[in-house]
């Protein structure tokens, strides 16, 4: 479904300011509205941004966020950087030229219901991180891996052997459209609230068996640490941390795994606000504090950062060829992969 100006119009902030980048930029880029979500009270459309050359051939890189409603600033950043595309289409031609060789994914408010009621889960009260067909191997910690006990408590999965929400459809359907049909696509979950550092994470959550392209994920990491020496990202699986059911991008990425000839990098950055309310310990207070940096300087320093690392995904994802591992690089990389980061288990096995 086409979007036309002023459809998206609502009370919800990030919304609108989707809306106003999507006029802003409506010469470079394309809008469409997935499905709908109705709160009981309001009823918000889940909006995806497109801009790059379609073409199967050239690589792909997508962006998401608000996954979480209690999250905002997942969505601000997302927000933040179409923003940052948009003006500079205006001037860049080094960017009109990247748009040439790369396609940009963009689905900002995954689910606007919650971001609107204030809540991690959906209006169902489901955790779309916790709500894809995917289950865990073992070790999944109470309630946080998920549940399926009630929607009045958190993590919840939903029903069993019902269908996925109709947010994680629409991603999924975006995800296998604009991803999934290109040979290689990154793609990149934005999140907050785990810890004192901000942390990529890469697949898989279920297990802590490594991914197929293991070696990929590591050189990625690799041309990372070499370009941007003084980051201070936490690189590492996310079973490093935990297990759980459900995760959305484990279920996309054995989709991806399943199609011959197809690469899909899944990431997730997970923002450390821990550290926002550490130096605000007034924000344990505010619901909203405990995931979101709430003055002022404080979110412009967040989104300045991220938004420079959301700048080098891009560009690595439409520069793949020249870093993607092969051959003998592949193994070293995979090697290089397991020591770094399942090291523990390799000894304990």
């Amino acid at each position: 479904m086409s979007l036309t100006p002023g459809d998206a119009l609502s009370s919800l902030a990030e919304i609108n300011e989707l809306e106003r980048l999507i006029q802003l930029g409506a010469h470079h880029l394309q809008a469409r509205q997935l499905c709908q979500v109705d709160t009981g009270e309001q009823r918000f459309p889940v909006l995806a941004v497109t801009l790059g050359n379609p073409d199967p051939a050239v690589p792909a890189i997508g962006l998401f966020g608000g996954v979480h409603g209690l999250e905002r600033i997942g969505a601000q950043v997302v927000l933040a950087y179409l923003g940052s595309l948009v003006m500079r289409l205006r001037w860049d031609k080094t960017l009109q030229t990247q748009l040439e060789s790369l396609r940009m994914v963009f689905m900002p408010l995954v689910n606007p219901g919650g971001l609107w009621q204030g809540t991690r889960a959906n209006p169902r009260g489901v955790d779309l991180m916790r709500n894809a067909p995917v289950e865990a191997a073992a070790g999944v910690p109470l309630l946080i891996g998920g549940q399926r006990l009630s929607a009045r408590l958190p993590w919840y999965r939903g029903e069993a052997g019902a269908a996925m929400e109709a947010e994680n459809q629409a991603l999924c359907g975006l995800v296998e459209e604009e991803l999934l049909a290109h040979r290689f696509a990154l793609s990149i979950d934005c999140h907050s609230g785990f810890g004192f550092n901000d942390r990529i994470w890469f697949p898989y959550a279920h297990t802590a068996q490594p991914l197929e392209h293991l070696a990929e994920i590591h050189a990625l990491c690799d041309i990372m640490d070499q370009t941007h020496a003084q980051h201070r990202y936490v690189f590492e699986p996310q079973s490093r941390q935990y297990l759980t059911h459900g995760d959305i991008w484990d279920h996309l990425y054995r989709r991806a795994s399943a199609l011959p000839g197809t690469m899909l990098l899944p990431l997730t950055l997970e923002m450390g606000s821990w550290l926002w309310v550490k130096k605000n310990p007034r924000q344990l207070f505010s619901r909203d504090g405990i995931f979101n940096p709430l003055i002022g300087h404080r979110q412009q320093r967040v989104l300045r950062r991220h938004i420079a690392w959301l700048d080098f995904c891009a560009r690595a994802a439409s520069s793949a060829e020249a870093w993607l591992p092969q051959g003998e690089a592949r193994e070293r990389h995979r090697e290089l992969a397991l020591t770094r980061w399942y090291r523990r288990r390799r000894e304990q096995a």
